[in-house]
């Protein structure tokens, strides 16, 4: 037990916890895969990979990033949503996530994001146009545009995964 690294648990827990947050909005699962490997790099001395595969995977959080802001925001302004329905969004996303979050944890705060969210462009798009059907369709633009930000998100953090386990246990 003399060569316990208590950092390489603390890491597997960090890229578990990455991989819900590639699906659960109020986690950053990109960033929490990025640290969790760089804790395994510091604690393996930065033998089974370095600074070359870290400065991909950062890219990679990059992308994840802006993904999600540049999909959500350009499928749902492509319905013909304003540029208020993404204000709309955060405004109505985030106490949706908090409102059920303490009545369901994790997937109260995920759903309530998600309906708080719709409700805000909802709202907005209504009460800018007083046109039901267009807000509707802002809100229909959203959704499409967060299930393709979440699922390219997805793809994203199973890839820095997987290049993580490549590095550690194949080369």
């Amino acid at each position: 037990m003399e060569n316990f690294n208590i950092l390489y648990p603390v890491s597997y827990l960090l890229i578990l916890l990455g991989l819900i947050g590639a699906v659960v909005p109020v986690l950053p699962g990109s960033l929490l895969i990025w640290l969790g490997a760089f804790l395994y790099a510091q604690a393996d001395g930065f033998r089974a990979f370095g600074w070359p595969t870290l400065i991909v995977l950062g890219l990679m959080v990059l992308v994840t990033w802006g993904s999600d802001l540049l999909l959500t925001t350009l499928i749902t302004r492509k319905t013909g949503a304003s540029w208020k329905a993404t204000a709309g969004a955060i405004a109505g996303g985030i106490p949706g996530g908090l409102l059920l979050s303490g009545v369901f944890p994790l997937v109260g705060t995920v759903f309530g994001a998600i309906v708080g969210a719709v409700i805000g462009v909802l709202l907005v798009e209504y009460l800018g146009h007083r046109d039901w059907r267009a807000a509707f369709d802002a809100a229909r633009g959203y959704i499409i545009g967060y299930l393709a930000s979440a699922a390219l998100q997805l793809f994203l953090c199973l890839t820095m995964i997987a290049i993580f386990l490549v590095q550690v246990f194949v080369i």
